[in-house]
């Protein structure tokens, strides 16, 4: 038996223990997760068809991994006025194993899988320490990824394709000169790419104008 079903604005033909990449569904690596948009179902030549759904027909999926797509990146440019504009996008996907094809409003049968619980230390000493190492990553978890310099801050939005949201959201990172953008190392701009929502090529294209407006 397959469905026709859509999510995330897309439609899919999928059939049980078909793996497929959808757009993000909330949800931990093997919980079970509900799709109750079937345009179709059928088997064979035998398909009905919803209008647009099919009253009472459910699948549900197991989610396999939690993951983002490729960088797909838009360029703009517009001739003999110097405008340049380039701006990177991430989809965040959602990879899933379909479990069941359910009809006439059936339940699902399978669950959730069991989580592990992690087996408790032996040692009280450890178990205290458990909070104290949580707090800490915590603590490093909120702080900037770069340490401020001193002096007075750049206006960051001189830099074509940083807006006045992309340069408090560097503010906000540490990052405040022309200067430091123009010396982020390769190694900088992958932990930005990977911890802000900026593009490794949007960060190297300013870095380079912002080598130009340093010398200034």
């Amino acid at each position: 038996m397959f469905a026709v079903i859509k999510t995330g604005g897309k439609q899919y033909r999928v059939a049980a223990n078909d793996l497929l990449k959808i757009e993000k569904v909330e949800g931990q690596v093997g919980d079970i997760v509900e799709i109750g948009h079937v345009l179709a179902h059928g088997e064979g030549e035998n398909v009905t068809f919803g209008a647009p759904f099919v009253d009472g027909a459910l699948v549900t999926a197991e989610v396999v991994e939690q993951g983002k797509n490729r960088t797909v990146i838009a360029f703009k440019k517009r001739r003999r006025q110097n405008s340049r504009r380039k701006i990177g996008h991430r989809q965040l996907l959602t990879t899933v194993r379909i479990a069941e094809i359910l009809l006439g409003g059936a339940k699902p049968t399978k669950k959730a899988a069991a989580k592990t619980e992690a087996k408790a230390p032996k040692k009280e000493a450890k178990a205290e320490a458990a909070p104290n190492e949580a707090e800490a990553k915590a603590t490093e978890t909120a702080a900037p990824l770069f340490k401020t310099p001193k002096g007075e801050p750049d206006d960051l939005t001189v830099i074509k394709g940083i807006g006045p949201v992309a340069a408090g959201q560097l503010n906000e990172q540490g990052i405040t000169t022309f200067a430091q953008i123009a010396k982020l190392s390769e190694k900088d701009v992958a932990k930005i790419d990977e911890h802000m929502p900026f593009s490794a090529d949007q960060i190297m294209d300013w870095r380079e104008q912002a080598k130009e407006l340093a010398k200034k």
